[in-house]
């Protein structure tokens, strides 16, 4: 647990930067809250090293050297991380270790530094895992030829699977390539890593790269869910933000102990997939004292309500109910075995569950739900959505209130019963509710929210729990032929954001792209992409066919390979098989006939997603 600069700084990192991070993790509690490293990444040194071999520090950037940092850092209890490459350059071109091995590990011994992330560029390698396997193995007897106690991370992105060979050389191992401060970069690193359990454990770790929390790219409920899987899969919790300018909700998700816990229980076992239907994640994760944890994560753009129990988590039966804690809400109830929540969009529910007797008793847990909030409705119409609220607990929950609102200018009407005086263990209150769009609502996505209240008379207290629901106002094509990048999206996710219309990806700013051109032909319309990437278009099942030429683009010459595919309503109707830069554009077509939705999706061709630049040039479709 700590800091590292990349993320947030790049290269500007400095001796000034890397105290007072030092300093705040004291004075805002990160220290005792369990985070130790501050770590410097690269650009810290001169492109020289000196007359007998040694890396220098830049005496611009760290005026009292790398050992005066330590000592500062080690000076509040803290500890110092530092970065090299595994080749002759590290990837900002600064001196490499390969072939220094010795020298450099015998130096930041000298210097006090307790961490070394070892990088993969500029590697000279011939491509096998026995050259990856000899350059990581060399650094790592070197520092243990030191004799100093240093944490040694690998970063060769995933490349030779070192979950399979690395656990002898080094504490940890990067599974992917780097993490992007976006959802779908969150997303894909997520279902890479997750699948790896097998290979971590104490003392050796899966590493899906740094957090990004706080740096502006997602929202809060995804930086929640960054969090929470991050703490699941045990991964190393390096802080990539600028502290010094951290917001109270930031804090909030990095000084979370009930989540750090899962993270750092001694049992260090890596959480494990139960299921994933439909973007409906259930992880659990066993822990040291018999308790287990359980992440409800949406992966999709709608609420979802995800349900599982505590005897598939593993748990043994037990007479009476199980200890609940919710580790984002504080809040802890009983349960009978059931354990569900409506999740937001790319939210997470994390629970701790036992089978120990807790101090309070018979504390009534409600379960709530809002269906029907998928349905797409044009401006001015209506639609139905019903709630329910289930009682999970042992005893009955009383004089049950539902309240639903929706955004000003929306009408919401209750359609049946929303109370209800006594609701037994065991039993629902469904309630139905019209909602009326505004006659001048725009193309987007709108969130309901609502709470079910009880009396708990045993604590003479109001228990709230929220209702969270979402619709989507979207208008369908209109008749004839229409480029896509002519008309609004209902949802879009992207590997490097935004998705540009009728120009190439770019780079991460908006307008950054250029002309879109595959195989040397250009093409003035089209959406500009970044695997993983998904676009979707709502149809109203009014289209019929999907055309488009596709391929990497040019302004990545030689590099990138992707592949492309097209899906109906959740079905795939169109793949395009995986495409490399040097093949050019390539057509593709797909059969929509009365599809509510299709969405354009591209992957990563399951080799990283490093210049897959991707484009689906002149994409039009076909409506009635």
């Amino acid at each position: 647990m700590g800091f590292n600069d990349w993320n947030a700084f790049g290269c500007d990192v400095s001796e000034q930067l890397i105290k007072q991070t030092a300093d705040y993790f004291v004075s805002s509690g990160l220290k005792d809250a369990g985070y130790q490293y501050v770590n410097i990444d690269d650009c810290w040194m001169t492109h020289e090293r000196d007359a007998d071999g040694r890396l220098v520090p830049d005496a611009v950037k760290f005026p009292d050297g790398i050992k005066g940092t330590a000592d500062y850092v080690h000076g509040l209890g803290l500890k110092l991380g530092i970065y090299e490459d595994a080749g002759t350059a590290t990837c900002a071109g600064y001196p490499g270790s390969l072939g220094h091995e010795t020298t450099d590990a015998q130096t930041f011994a000298d210097w006090g530094v307790d961490y070394l992330k070892y990088d993969n560029c500029n590697n000279k390698s011939d491509g096998t895992r026995q050259d990856f396997v000899n350059r990581y193995t060399a650094m790592r007897d070197a520092l243990q030829a030191t004799g100093r106690p240093i944490v040694y991370s690998l970063c060769e992105w995933g490349q030779q699977q070192p979950w399979e060979w690395a656990s002898d050389i080094g504490n940890s191992w990067r599974t992917t390539g780097d993490i992007s401060d976006n959802w779908a970069s969150m997303l894909s690193i997520l279902k890479s890593n997750v699948s790896l359990a097998q290979y971590a454990g104490p003392g050796h770790w899966n590493d899906p790269d740094m957090l990004e929390v706080g740096n502006g790219g997602m929202t809060d409920t995804e930086y929640r869910s960054h969090f929470s899987l991050w703490s699941m899969m045990d991964a190393p919790l390096l802080i990539g933000t600028d502290l010094r300018k951290a917001s109270p909700q930031t804090m909030s998700i990095l000084l979370n102990k009930d989540v750090i816990a899962l993270d750092q229980d001694s049992l260090g076992k890596q959480a494990a997939v139960l299921s994933s239907d439909g973007g409906r994640w259930v992880i659990t994760k066993e822990l040291a004292n018999g308790d287990r944890a359980v992440a409800l994560f949406n992966e999709t753009n709608q609420p979802q309500h995800i349900s599982t129990t505590a005897a598939a988590l593993g748990l043994p039966a037990v007479k009476g109910a199980y200890q609940v804690r919710d580790l984002w809400q504080h809040a802890d109830y009983q349960s009978r075995g059931t354990l569900a929540a409506t999740v937001p969009a790319h939210g997470t529910i994390l629970l701790r569950v036992s089978t120990a007797k807790g101090a309070l008793a018979d504390l009534p847990l409600l379960d709530t739900a809002t269906t029907g909030t998928e349905n797409r409705l044009q401006p001015g119409r209506s639609t139905t959505v019903t709630t329910t609220a289930t009682n999970l607990g042992l005893v009955p929950s009383l004089a049950v209130d539902v309240q639903l609102t929706a955004p000003d200018g929306w009408t919401v009407q209750a359609q049946s019963a929303t109370r209800r005086a006594v609701l037994s263990t065991g039993r629902t209150l469904s309630s139905t509710w019209r909602i009326t769009a505004p006659a001048d609502a725009e193309v987007g996505s709108y969130p309901l929210s609502g709470t079910v209240t009880s009396w708990d008379p045993r604590h003479n207290r109001t228990v709230t729990v929220p209702l969270t629901g979402q619709l989507n106002v979207a208008v369908p094509p209109p008749a004839g032929t229409s480029y896509l990048s002519d008309l609004k999206w209902t949802s879009v996710s992207n590997g490097w954001p935004p998705v540009e219309l009728d120009t190439s990806n770019g780079e991460s700013k908006a307008g950054d792209g250029h002309p879109i051109t595959l195989g040397g032909t250009a093409y003035t319309k089209g959406l500009g992409v970044h695997a993983p990437s998904a676009v979707e278009y709502y149809l109203g099942g009014h289209c019929s066919t999907v055309t488009a030429t596709v391929g990497v683009d040019d302004e990545k010459s030689g590099k990138g390979s992707v592949d492309f595919q097209i899906q109906a309503d959740g079905k795939q109707v169109a793949d395009s098989g995986v495409l490399t830069n040097a093949m050019g554009g390539q057509p593709i077509t797909a059969d929509v006939t009365g599809s509510q939705t299709v969405q354009l999706i591209v992957t990563d061709g399951g080799d990283g997603n490093d210049s897959d630049h991707a484009d689906w040039a002149d994409a039009a479709i076909t409506c009635s």
